[in-house]
């Protein structure tokens, strides 16, 4: 069943936008004091293959947007299917989201979580303010993979792929 078009609100793009089944990712990188700092996020996709370059894009009020814009690199956690509550407690208000977390440093001293479907690791290249988020896009330095399932997220869901 169609619905008419309407110029959308922030509600009603969240639920269109919702329909676009997204993996699930953690972003992490150290902060100035050599902390790691991560978040859930779904908001990345490829840029180009040669010279390799993805984006992400982070809220400005995030308060973990500093650590970002400062950092030289960072790296991508992209979940698998039993990683559930770790996307979970990456997007938690929590103090220290990296408790409990079994990572490894990769390029430029970035977390690299263990369990992952997939991670990248990137050279912070370049950032553009759009809206009311900041679009970072990193060159990848080195990208790794797994033969698990990645974790899925549409219409307000976790899914696994079949």
């Amino acid at each position: 069943m169609a619905v008419s078009p309407l110029t959308p609100d922030g509600h009603q793009l969240r639920q269109v936008l919702g329909c676009f089944a997204t993996g699930v990712a953690v972003m992490a990188t150290r902060d100035a004091a050599g902390n790691p700092v991560g978040l859930t996020c779904n908001s990345f996709t490829s840029v180009s293959l040669s010279p390799p370059l993805v984006l992400w894009c982070l809220a400005l009020y995030s308060p973990n947007l500093p650590a970002f814009l400062e950092a030289a690199h960072f790296s991508i956690n992209i979940l698998s299917a039993e990683q559930t509550a770790l996307s979970r407690q990456f997007s938690a208000p929590v103090a220290d989201r990296f408790a409990g977390v079994t990572h490894e440093t990769g390029a430029g001293g970035v977390p690299v979580i263990s369990g992952c479907a997939a991670s990248l690791e990137c050279r912070n290249e370049t950032r553009h303010y759009a809206g009311d988020h900041v679009i970072f896009i990193g060159a990848v330095l080195r990208a790794s993979r797994t033969t698990l399932k990645p974790l899925v997220f549409v219409q307000g869901q976790y899914q696994v792929l079949a």
